[in-house]
């Protein structure tokens, strides 16, 4: 029953991660991150994956979300594999970003799952490892320029 308890705070953690991020509530989401976190998002950006703080994936976050009107990220297919004190989530993910431009082609769709690390630490479970695993973009790719 343990085991069953932990993989639910598992993923809650992973749940107020999208809801805080969707909110723009960095300092939340900011607590939710290790010390330093294994952060990959080269499905969709390329480049390498990269160890940084929590405060670099918010500003970084803040910066690309900042000119959206809306954001959604909606995660689901949840699985949790738990050993000690770490735990392994994937899940399916959907982001849906909106934005009203002179395109009238106002929104961007992202689909992809993601793999994301945890560590229990001091009692609480923090990620430490984050990656977005991209399938496929519909919608306005560039609808910031629009």
């Amino acid at each position: 029953m343990s085991n069953l308890i932990e993989k639910i705070r598992v993923v809650v953690i992973v749940n107020r991660l999208f809801i805080n991020t969707d909110n723009g509530d960095w300092p939340r989401v900011k607590a939710l991150f290790s010390s330093r976190v294994l952060f990959d998002m080269t499905s969709l950006s390329g480049g390498q994956p990269v160890t940084i703080t929590p405060q670099e994936i918010v500003d970084g976050w803040d910066r690309g979300f900042r000119a959206l009107r809306a954001i959604h990220l909606q995660a689901g297919n949840y699985l949790v594999f738990i050993r000690d004190n770490e735990a392994i989530v994937f899940c399916y993910g959907i982001v849906l970003h909106y934005l009203p431009n002179s395109t009238n082609w106002n929104t961007r769709i992202l689909v992809g799952s993601y793999d994301i690390h945890l560590m229990r630490q001091e009692g609480e479970w923090k990620i430490d490892g984050f990656k977005f695993n991209l399938k496929f973009i519909k919608g306005n790719p560039d609808m910031e320029a629009g």
